[in-house]
């Protein structure tokens, strides 16, 4: 059996995992999460992977580590620094070594969005391999007040039944690490372990068309596709363990 160490995304915690774990330990799996200090603004992607590694119990059992958005940017650290049999990301950004996460999405900005994000893009020759990529954020997302619980029920939590919906959103954190957008991932190249990619088909942060060409493209697998919105964990979290464990 194998240990998942669940790694969240923005605005969530070790609690958006609670509905997942029961169906992975009734299946004999072991679990571990933690809290990423995602208030603290200072933060760096490689302070994060610290956070996971630190979490990760000492043993030989097999590793599964997954990552749901934002940590999509951190998994891969986690991975270059210790043994994991596989990297899941589900509806995640991804990590490109030695650019943002913002560089790779400048092209779908206009001049004056990306000045007010006041933030120095890398060499335009350095990100004209991103050209053709799609738009790795759904348009409608970008900008949006995460911090308003009508913003988070229309983009994180639209597809959960009510009541978890509005825990969720009672359980929202702050967010203040921005550092998985504007950080250039400290990266050299991808680890090189067994990678799987979860498309939420119905994400409206995530774009699932960039979802696909990503897993392609990058990590050269077949996305999976799972009938969900940005959150499955919560909306559907006995379909994502079936793909979890027998894909």
């Amino acid at each position: 059996m194998s240990i998942f160490c669940l790694v969240h995304g923005a605005f969530q915690g070790t609690w958006c995992w609670d509905l997942l774990i029961p169906h992975l330990e009734a299946h004999g799996h072991k679990t571990v999460a933690m809290d990423l200090p995602i208030e603290d603004a200072s933060a760096t992607l490689s302070q994060m992977a610290d956070v996971v590694i630190q979490a990760l119990p000492k043993t030989d059992d097999d590793i599964v580590l997954v990552g749901h958005s934002m940590a999509g940017t951190i998994i891969p650290l986690v991975a270059e620094a210790v043994k994991v049999r596989q990297l899941v990301f589900i509806g995640a950004l991804l990590p490109y070594p030695g650019v943002s996460t913002f560089d790779q999405m400048s092209h779908h900005l206009d001049p004056e969005t990306i000045k007010s994000f006041n933030y120095q893009l890398k060499d335009p020759i350095h990100l004209e391999r991103f050209y053709d990529e799609p738009n790795m954020y759904e348009p409608a997302s970008i900008g949006k007040d995460y911090s308003n619980p009508t913003v988070l029920m229309d983009f994180f939590y639209h597809d959960c039944q009510a009541d978890i919906a509005e825990w969720a959103i009672s359980k929202s954190r702050s967010q203040q690490f921005i550092g998985y957008m504007f950080e250039t991932n400290p990266l050299k190249v991808l680890p090189k372990v067994e990678r799987k990619y979860i498309v939420c088909t119905n994400d409206r942060i995530i774009s699932p068309t960039w979802s696909h060409y990503a897993a392609s493209k990058r990590l050269e697998v077949d996305a999976i596709e799972l009938p969900s919105g940005h959150c499955p964990h919560l909306s559907c979290p006995e379909l994502l363990v079936e793909i979890l464990i027998n894909n």
